[in-house]
């Protein structure tokens, strides 16, 4: 295997950056700058595979012959796009309304060869089902996880796995927001098997 990593991963999420060490594969990462404002009646599908796709090619330029991943990832609650909360008042009014009810996450994911230009792109869904929630507890996870910048105001990886009844979906990674499951595929169709040759 070269010893430059041909692999790049457009994010500054420490939590994408654990899941994508799990491959073993050598890469490197830079957090794109984009605008994740959703355009006027988007659809969830279309927003995350817009977004991921964009954090990829925002980071083209610098990474020529390179396979680059990006990823982005809503919950969506009533039919209504929910992002990052930014503050504690926004992440204990989601909370709320979760309480007892199902959330729905829609995880995008593409990968860019900007050797050649072309992608692929998915995305994946993942249910869960909050347990009824407590006003202190609520509040208590707030202050303890701080999850101001994910998406559900949540870290399913961490404290938040404390706030559920049950998770339903195909990959469990999707919701930490890096479908490792159809990574996996992608690189393998780009000739970058994590238990084979790499070329």
């Amino acid at each position: 295997m070269s010893e430059s990593p041909r692999l790049v991963l457009a994010s500054g999420s420490r939590w994408r950056r654990q899941l994508l060490d799990r491959l073993q594969i050598p890469y490197l990462w830079a957090s794109p700058d984009i605008d994740e404002t959703p355009l006027p009646a988007e659809t969830p599908e279309a927003l995350v595979h817009r977004l991921s796709l964009a954090k990829a090619q925002r980071l083209a330029e610098d990474f020529p012959r390179h396979l680059i991943i990006g990823s982005d990832q809503v919950a969506i609650f009533n039919e209504n796009i929910l992002g990052k909360p930014g503050n504690v008042q926004t992440a204990r009014e989601q909370l709320t309304r979760f309480s007892g009810q199902r959330v729905h996450f829609l995880t995008g994911l593409a990968l860019l060869n900007t050797t050649d230009g072309c992608h692929r792109s998915c995305h994946e869904r993942y249910d869960v089902v909050f347990r009824s929630l407590s006003t202190w507890e609520i509040d208590n996870y707030i202050a303890r996880e701080r999850p101001l910048d994910s998406a559900g105001s949540f870290r399913m990886e961490g404290l938040g796995i404390t706030l559920f009844e049950r998770l339903e979906g195909e990959d469990p990674n999707a919701l930490i927001g890096l479908p490792l499951i159809r990574l996996c595929s992608m690189l393998r169709d780009a000739g970058l098997d994590p238990l084979g040759s790499q070329t």
